[in-house]
Parts: structure tokens; sequence; C-alpha cells
């Protein structure tokens, strides 16, 4: 199955970290967003990953001839923004395998299930299965109408609150043949808006919802949440965990509660971080007191400094 990611965003909503760091390689407890988003998918299902990216082209390269993955990364660099549909169509060269293709958010930590999807899939013949997360506000995404085989009859993208017709959205995970693939040119334009609707408007669009959890990582506030769940669900390779937070080191350190601490991070004398992300080589002096911030590699922050909120970037000194 060929993988496409969605990351051609600039990363603005997480400034600073994102200046000078491109979005996908921030790291998630022990891997970068980039792997957390494709995990979901099982090693023997996928060979190759294609990136639509649009910044960033060569730390994302050097990152991957230097990095052990159990797929190829081939990128697709966009030289102007092009939507979520011309980027898909632009990665179409880049595509080696048959069958659907496998299209993932690049910003969404999800605990969809790809074997279950791709099962639905064949099963109703569709020409694209959306994978859909039950929500109490859908006016933010796109809308799905489903029924009782399975199918969508109907999509509408941000619809005005109100105006729903579901609460039932679109996951950011989804598989399309790649016979629609063909008949997409690449130029600017939406999946969500010119070409969802009209699959499922003639009845080829299949959906399946899952349970667990769906974080869109691109906002602070989200990408600790998003670190709180894969410290939850045990998602990490390295490290250790307790008291709700991990440690890469192995270090357990109390007054540390829901929290992550990067490789390297020195942590002074009674600390008090919660609910917080330390990146790698981050200096944390005594007494500091850390509520809900994320702070960058390689970060220096002074004895009896007190943050809430705060998002600092790489290598600076507070």
């Amino acid at each position: 199955m060929d993988v496409v990611v969605l990351a051609g965003g600039f990363g603005t909503r997480l400034r600073p970290l994102t200046e000078g760091r491109v979005k996908p390689l921030l790291r998630i407890l022990d891997k970068t967003l980039l792997e957390r988003v494709v995990e979901v998918v099982p090693e023997e299902m996928v060979d190759r990953v294609v990136v639509a990216a649009g910044y960033g082209i060569e730390e994302m390269r050097n990152w991957a001839e230097k990095t052990d993955l159990p797929y190829e990364i081939v990128l697709s660099v966009e030289e102007e923004a092009l939507g979520t549909g011309g980027a898909i169509a632009l990665a179409r060269e880049h595509l080696s395998g048959k069958g659907p293709v496998l299209v993932l958010n690049g910003d969404l930590v999800s605990s969809v299930d790809v074997v279950a999807l791709t099962q639905h899939h064949e099963k109703t013949q569709a020409k694209a299965t959306l994978s859909l997360w039950q929500v109490e506000d859908p006016s933010r995404f796109g809308v799905c109408d489903l029924d009782d085989f399975g199918m969508i009859r109907r999509f509408q993208e941000k619809p005005a609150p109100g105006t729903e017709f579901s609460n039932l959205i679109n996951a950011g995970c989804y598989l399309i043949e790649r016979e629609v693939l063909d008949h997409m040119g690449v130029h600017k334009h939406s999946m969500e808006r010119e070409i969802f609707p009209d699959i499922a408007k003639s009845g080829d669009m299949a959906g399946l919802t899952f349970e667990g959890y769906f974080v869109d990582a691109g906002t602070p506030s989200s990408f600790i949440d998003a670190t709180q769940v894969c410290i939850s669900s045990s998602r990490f390779d390295s490290g250790s965990s307790c008291c709700e937070s991990w440690f890469s080191d192995a270090v357990c350190k109390s007054g540390v509660t829901g929290s992550s601490i990067g490789k390297g991070a020195e942590l002074g004398e009674d600390v008090t971080i919660r609910d917080s992300v330390v990146m790698d080589g981050a200096q944390i002096g005594s007494r500091v007191q850390l509520n809900r911030c994320i702070v960058g590699e390689g970060t220096s922050i002074s004895s009896g400094t007190e943050l809430t909120d705060a998002v600092i970037g790489h290598g600076s000194t507070i």
C-alpha cells in the first residue's frame, strides 16, 4: 500500500517551535510527529511513504537519510501551495504500488484502525473510504452523513454552526482509489470541498468510525494533548513512564506530572512541571514552575522562573 502524508503547512500555529525547524520533525516522546502519524499503519502494510511537503525539504531529506525507518521516505515537493487535492495529485508520480492509496493528515495523532478501514473499503467496493470520529462541535471539520450500510451519502466541509447534518467528521485518514487520482489535476484545489462531495453524491464513498483518541497536534495546547495521549497509550519504544509522565533518560523526577522530558534535559531541584513538554537538551533551573508549557530544544530557564501556557523556541534563554 502506498501512503501519502499531507505535510505542506508552515506550522504557523506552533511558532516559535517551527521557526527554523520543520513541523513534521518535532518530537513527540521518542519519535517525530511524522512517525507518529504513520505508525497507525502496520509495518507489513507499507514500504513507501510519500510526504507532500512545501518547505524544510533539505532538513527532511537529511533526516530521512540518517534515520533507520521501516519504510522508504519520498518527498513530493510543492513549489506553491496546492491545497489537499493538488498535493495528492502532485504526489501521484511517486506512487509505486497498486490498489487504493492511504492518505494521512500530517498533524493527526490518533488510534484509527487502518486494517479495519481497509477491510471496509474492500467490502463496500467504494472509491473512497474515510475514517470517522464523533465530536460535539463538527462545524470546524468535514461532516459526513453515514447510513446503516457504512456508506457516506453526503459530505459538507466546515458547515455553519447549526447547519451540520451529523456529528461524524472526517478524521484525516482515508483510502482513495487510483482511478479518482487519475482524474485530478495538479492545480490548487481541495479534496474536502471539490472531490469528496461529488464522490459521496455518486454513492461511492464509505465511512468507518473508530474509538480511542483523535488529536490534531498542530497547536501548542493540542501538541501537549498528543504527547499525553502517547504517554497514556504507551506509544514509546525507549525511556520510561511514571506519574503520567515520560522520561527519555529513564529517570523519574518528583514534581513532574503529565509531562515529557526529552533526551539530555536537566532538571534542577524542587522543580514543578505540570502538563508540559520539555524537549531534548533543555536546562531547567531549580524551583522552576512550568504549567502547560512547551520548552524547545537546548533552551535554558533560570532558577525560580514561573511560566504558564508558554511556548519557548529552541535555544532560548529565559
